[in-house]
């Protein structure tokens, strides 16, 4: 469920209607639903009410805005960061150091140093020397860094090969069959305490059968680790659960309630701390890319709906042929079967091609559905085109939380070499 819906043949994001979002701020623009946000952050913890010691961290990289990260923090939920940047956002939005988990597979020496400085609450340490190398950083500094080895299950996810992270050829974690040396040797370092195990299998999964697999996979490499006198106090799970992108499709991802009682019942001999690392199931369908039609252009066998939103503002569908789902803000009833695309010199700014849609002239409002979640975070401002603002949404009211950055702007930044005649 989220907080868009038609009032009165006019689409609203909670108490809003957009129409005057487009004309008070512009398009396109994101817009997050306050409401939506903070019904997905419960739902997902309620799911999670038979595991009896639980973590749950936000993914960050889904949404990294301060706005919907404060939110979030409001409803208990920690960070899940991939970077130095997202520890300070994290920090930033007032999530405790504590309740971040710093995952990713490229950490810097930096970056480590960072975390400890920060006192953060968990390293997912991706491979042997990385873990070494947390050691040393942390035993220089008179520290011991908490941290989990991240292993590789191989198991498919069944999700697209671009969002997949636990078969055997995809670079995250230690295979795990290598897991019990490795953990052996990382676990007598100095500086650091190695208490656990973390997986993450992919992102959009669309049954549980693949987290089943790898949970089990997981929950026998702990029983071995503790028969070789490892102590075992957490286990991450990550994140992954997917969301519904299309309307009306008849394969729909599993609930979280489905979700949790499978959780439960897979870890329910395992006695540990069991961290949770949600993003897109939290803030996917809490979001819209709201957009202008700029023209109705004949084609070949089908029109073209050229709009101002473009792939460098909602990557997904370029990268992925992700689907998102288009609709009018002022529906007529009518429909039309036409392609989507943006105005960027790219045959790859293609939203849609040869779908039927609500019916839409030169000068209209619609909407890409279920844009909350690697949508923003992921633009940039190919074509000189100015990043894409966002806007959250709370009852009757709205604030900007993202500027719109102008081309301008960015370019002020760039220098020419005065040795250039």
């Amino acid at each position: 469920m989220d907080h868009f819906e038609l009032r009165d043949g006019v689409m609203h994001a909670e108490d809003i209607p957009l129409p005057r979002i487009a004309e008070e701020i512009g398009t396109p623009v994101y817009v997050y639903s306050r409401a939506t946000l903070e019904r997905h952050a419960q739902v997902f913890r309620d799911a999670l009410k038979d595991v009896p010691r639980k973590h749950i961290a936000f993914a960050i990289k889904c949404n990294p805005n301060l706005g919907v990260l404060r939110v979030l923090a409001r409803q208990g939920y920690g960070a899940d960061v991939v970077s130095g940047g997202e520890l300070e956002r994290a920090l930033a939005a007032g999530m405790a150091a504590e309740d971040i988990v710093f995952s990713g597979v490229g950490k810097t020496r930096a970056e480590l140093a960072q975390g400890l400085d920060r006192g953060i609450g968990q390293f997912n340490i991706e491979h042997e020397p990385e873990g070494i190398a947390l050691a040393e950083i942390a035993a220089r500094k008179d520290m011991t860094a908490p941290a989990v080895l991240r292993v590789n299950p191989d198991v498919d996810a069944g999700t697209h090969a671009k969002i997949s992270t636990g078969k055997a050829e995809n670079k995250f974690g230690v295979g795990i069959d290598t897991a019990p040396e490795i953990f052996a040797r990382l676990s007598g370092l100095p500086g650091l305490n190695l208490r656990g195990i973390a997986v993450h299998i992919g992102s959009q999964l669309t049954s549980l059968a693949p987290f089943e697999a790898a949970f089990k996979r997981v929950g026998q490499l702990v029983a071995d680790l503790r028969a070789a006198g490892h102590s075992i106090t957490h286990v991450d799970l990550g994140g992954g659960l997917g969301v519904p992108y299309r309307a009306g499709d008849n394969i729909l991802p599993p609930s979280p309630a489905d979700y949790g009682a499978m959780v439960a019942r897979v870890t329910r001999d395992w006695d540990v701390t069991l961290m949770f690392e949600p993003g897109r199931v939290i803030a996917g369908n809490s979001g819209v890319l709201l957009t202008e039609i700029l023209w109705v252009k004949p084609g070949a066998t089908h029109p073209f709906v050229i709009v101002d939103a473009a792939m460098n503002d909602l990557a997904r569908p370029a990268l992925y042929d992700a689907w998102h789902d288009f609709a009018a803000v002022k529906p007529s009833g009518e429909t039309m079967t036409a392609s989507i695309v943006g105005p960027v010199c790219e045959t790859g700014d293609t939203f849609a091609r040869d779908r039927l849609i609500d019916k839409v002239e030169s000068g209209d409002l619609a909407i890409f559905r279920s844009a909350g979640a690697y949508g923003a975070t992921m633009a940039s401002t190919y074509n000189s085109r100015s990043l894409v603002p966002e806007v959250l949404v709370d009852g009757d009211r709205y604030v900007v939380v993202a500027d719109r950055i102008a081309a301008g702007t960015i370019m002020a930044a760039e220098r020419v070499p005065d040795w250039i005649d």
